[in-house]
């Protein structure tokens, strides 16, 4: 059986406010608003000129403002409001810091959503790739925007790393390739029915055409102007670390408490490790099983065809065993769509569903260049992750949630420490339930825990410029990539990405071992507190309906310190 909707609430005032400020953010976020299913937006792209980011944060004073004045009608209302206002005091705290005016990174800034805004587009009608073209053609004022920014910020003398712009540069050279992004993009364009009209191919190519040459001149200006006065560390500093922290988690960590207990983590999760090699390869280091895994072909998938293949056929046993036996999936979220990305960046990561299930759950796996083959061992937790009882169920249960949340707490609402540590969280769960009996599979879920817990001592330890483990010096980019060889079992392509996103993207990679700790914190504190009347399934299907929150909001409505 299936879960029931609850009966409809009726909207309150601070519903009414949520979601309000959907709408706006659509508005000002055309991007987002194509990730939410919002198409009527897709035509447009962002103002990320620095009147466009006025005008936002105008908003956000102004919804603030309207939010500040109401009282909570029930227990929704006061987690809407209490959550809501934390972001918006937030954001307004990191414009006042000036984060926009050096918001470059190797992952998660402009040059990289603007690309990514075609890949959740329609494509299965003409009238899609119009819509398409539309977009296309607001490439270049949006690029010109940010480069706007970005000039403000070189005047400012706030700019971001060296690094970061070196190797934006570098993506942006794959996306405007004559076999790039764009090229290919429109070159594969048809519709479900066949070819596309002709003048609508040349106006696709035409617009397709001017984009590369904007991107060419965002990269112009990143090599020119950018680099030569960009900064030389990678390090951000504590003052603007500890917001992009708050902002990731939804919470307010000791930092400095956070970076040692991440050195015991990283320690037992290498003893952890060393055990249960020695069960795969009697005698052997981590390092040895692991190469015994890799050699050995029936763990092996080759191509990114099998990969997807393998993928799907994973996800949907997960999908249809627990369904039947752990927990309640209602029928609109048993569908999870497993997609290799159109781009090699690195990278593995999940999209929700539209806000009615027309687009349904996807996770994406983005293969870096010249990565042929995969793991399975390394690599089964990782559907667990992006799928159930990891992100899928987490968000697309928020979504199916109607009855209760208004569209802000469905589909926007949540930090990457509450997203990202449930998904940890559910590792371990499926190791619990029995799915990692494998000792392999379960040395693979420990190389990404261990992983994430170094990324915990890598991110602190860099930015905040702490000692090095060794002693010798302080965190810095070859240190950080020194840890990651000898703690990360991965091509050392994708070891380099990963660096370099911690370095530019302050605060997220720490978020998910971090937020995986509050979660059992709270669980624990739950059952501690109740006793032999606890319910596990319980506590999950209350923190699920709960939708995306901030960790400190997750402990607040559980009553825990």
């Amino acid at each position: 059986m299936t879960a029931e909707q609850p009966t409809t609430r009726t909207p309150s005032t601070i519903d009414q406010i949520a979601e309000g400020w959907v709408d706006t953010l659509a508005e000002l976020s055309p991007i987002l608003g194509t990730y939410i299913g919002r198409n009527e937006v897709n035509g447009r792209l962002d103002d990320f000129s620095p009147a466009g980011h006025e005008h936002a944060i105008a908003e956000t004073r102004r919804v603030l403002a309207e939010l500040d004045a109401q009282e909570p009608v029930d227990e929704i209302d006061r987690v809407t409001k209490t959550d809501l206002s934390a972001e918006l005091r937030l954001s307004i705290e990191q414009h006042d810091a000036q984060w926009h005016l050096r918001d470059l990174n190797v992952i998660a800034s402009a040059a990289q959503d603007v690309r990514q805004a075609f890949d959740l587009m329609p494509t299965a009608t003409a009238d899609d790739w119009s819509v398409v073209a539309e977009r296309l053609g607001a490439i270049p004022a949006a690029l010109d925007g940010y480069v706007e920014t970005l000039r403000e910020g070189i005047a400012k003398g706030v700019v971001p790393a060296r690094r970061q712009v070196v190797e934006v540069a570098t993506q942006i050279a794959r996306y405007t390739a004559d076999d790039g992004f764009f090229a290919a993009f429109v070159a594969d364009a048809s519709t479900d029915e066949g070819q596309l009209p002709a003048s609508l191919a040349r106006d696709l190519a035409d617009r397709s055409a001017a984009a590369r040459v904007a991107y060419d001149g965002l990269r112009s200006f990143l090599s020119a102007e950018l680099a030569p006065v960009a900064g030389d560390q990678d390090a951000v500093g504590r003052e603007l670390y500890a917001l992009a922290s708050r902002r990731f988690l939804g919470a307010t960590i000791d930092i400095d408490e956070t970076y040692e207990w991440g050195r015991e983590e990283l320690a037992r999760m290498v003893a952890e490790q060393t055990a249960i090699a020695n069960e795969i390869l009697p005698g052997s280091t981590v390092e040895e099983a692991v190469a015994h895994l890799e050699a050995d072909p029936a763990r092996k998938l080759v191509g990114t065809d099998a990969l997807q293949r393998w993928m799907q056929e994973t996800s949907d046993r997960a999908i249809a065993e627990l369904g039947a036996s752990h927990f309640d999936i209602p029928e609109q979220i048993r569908e999870l769509e497993c997609m290799i990305a159109p781009t090699q960046e690195g990278g593995i990561y999940y999209t929700g569903p539209t806000d009615d299930f027309s687009r349904p759950g996807r996770m994406w796996w983005s293969v870096p260049e010249g990565v042929t083959e995969f793991d399975t061992w390394r690599e089964l937790t990782t559907v667990y992750h992006e799928g159930v009882p990891g992100h899928h169920l987490q968000i697309a249960q928020a979504t199916y949630n109607r009855a209760e949340l208004n569209t802000w707490r469905r589909v926007l609402a949540g930090t990457s420490g509450h997203a990202e540590g449930w998904a940890l969280y559910a590792e371990r769960l499926m190791e619990q339930l029995g799915y990692l009996d494998d000792p392999a599979d379960r040395l693979g879920m420990l190389d990404g825990q261990r992983m994430r817990a170094l990324r915990v001592v890598l991110d602190i330890g860099v930015h905040l410029g702490k000692p090095r483990l060794d002693g010798d010096g302080v965190w810095d980019h070859d240190y950080a990539l020194d840890m990651m060889r000898r703690n990360v079992n991965m091509s050392d392509e994708f070891r380099q990405f990963e660096v370099n996103r911690y370095l530019g993207w302050p605060g997220q990679a720490p978020s998910y071992k971090v937020g995986q700790r509050i979660w059992e914190q709270v669980r624990d504190a739950v059952k501690e507190r109740e006793g032999d009347a606890f319910d596990i399934k319980a506590f999950h299907k209350r923190a699920l309906d709960m939708g995306g929150v901030g960790l400190d909001t997750l402990r607040s409505v559980f009553q825990v310190g």
